[in-house]
């Protein structure tokens, strides 16, 4: 897969199917959509693309932290066996300045030399959002492309959205998070050093700093499964700030692999949530944190033989 970060890079004049959108968290409903730019493109022999708009302009203007499902490479990964090109387009304010019917002329026509057109039914674009599919039905015939809208994807009676996957992790409820993501929330991150404390606990744990722009879900224990070296390993996750043994404030993703002795100080690991087992909490003393941690792994371990 072709990665690029500026449209202007894209050089290609090949046709192509594409769909357009943030694709923070590329949840089932934007998998339909760039399943179905996968089809279109392999039938007429084009190239597939997905064009994602990167807002970190626009929030770092307004001076917003934000809190998103997936970074850049994170959608790089999930992509790569997809489509032919991930094109993220930074949405800077000239960007944003940009009328719809320039947009259909100049990126989806004159860069992009789009054959097909996917995307959802409140898809908007250009300036004040005036651009939307009827627009883009207007302009079909045109500019020679043919619009296939696809219906939003729905869990029960809400649309899959990223506003609400963000709503569910927030409770805790990573176990339908991943549903509706389809595929495990998670974290990448190097192993720090810490206080060793699990270590003299007889529970010794990897430690990551959770990583800044991402949605942090609520604070607690989690049944975690753990990639280290190429080899996933069961495991409980604590996320959160350690109350009971620290004061720094500073969020970790802390967890205690079932079955892994070795030293994996300064490796890049990943960490996928599966299950809320019990909220953080500060504990009256070490003694008592270690007996409600034992309980935990016990859990855990039970959980993952009866999987």
């Amino acid at each position: 897969m072709q990665y690029i970060n500026r449209l202007s890079d894209y050089k290609d004049n090949m046709e192509s199917a594409v769909t357009f959108g943030k694709f923070d968290g590329l949840h089932r409903g934007h998998q339909i959509l760039t399943q179905k730019v996968r089809e279109l493109a392999e039938k007429d022999g084009i190239r597939s693309i997905v064009c994602a708009f990167d807002m970190h302009p626009m929030w770092e203007c307004a001076g917003k932290i934000p809190q998103i499902l997936m970074n850049s490479k994170e959608r790089c990964r999930h992509l790569e066996d997809i489509v032919d090109v991930l094109a993220e387009c930074p949405f800077t304010r000239e960007f944003s300045q940009i009328h719809a019917e320039d947009f259909i002329r100049d990126i989806i026509k004159g860069i992009f030399h789009a054959r097909y057109v996917v995307v959802g039914t409140d898809f908007q674009f250009g300036y004040g959002k005036r651009g939307d599919i009827k627009m883009l039905e207007q302009y079909a015939k045109e500019y020679g492309y043919e619009l296939i809208v696809i219906e939003k994807e729905r869990y029960e009676d809400r649309v899959i959205s990223s506003t609400y996957i963000k709503e569910l992790l927030e409770k805790g409820d990573v176990k339908l998070a991943g549903n509706l993501l389809g595929y495990s929330y998670g974290i990448t991150g190097k192993v720090e050093h810490g206080k060793q404390l699990g270590r003299t606990l007889g529970f010794p744990t990897l430690n990551i700093a959770w990583p800044a722009e991402k949605l942090i879900p609520a604070r607690g224990v989690y049944l975690t499964n753990i990639l280290v070296d190429e080899q996933w390993f069961h495991g409980i996750s604590n996320v959160g700030v350690k109350p009971t043994v620290s004061n720094e404030g500073k969020v970790l993703a802390e967890s205690f692999l079932f079955d892994y002795s070795q030293d994996a100080y300064g490796k890049t690991v990943s960490v996928e949530f599966l299950e809320f087992c019990r909220p953080e909490r500060r504990f009256g003393s070490v003694e008592e944190l270690k007996v409600c941690i034992d309980k935990d792994i016990a859990y855990g371990k039970h959980f993952f033989t009866c999987m």
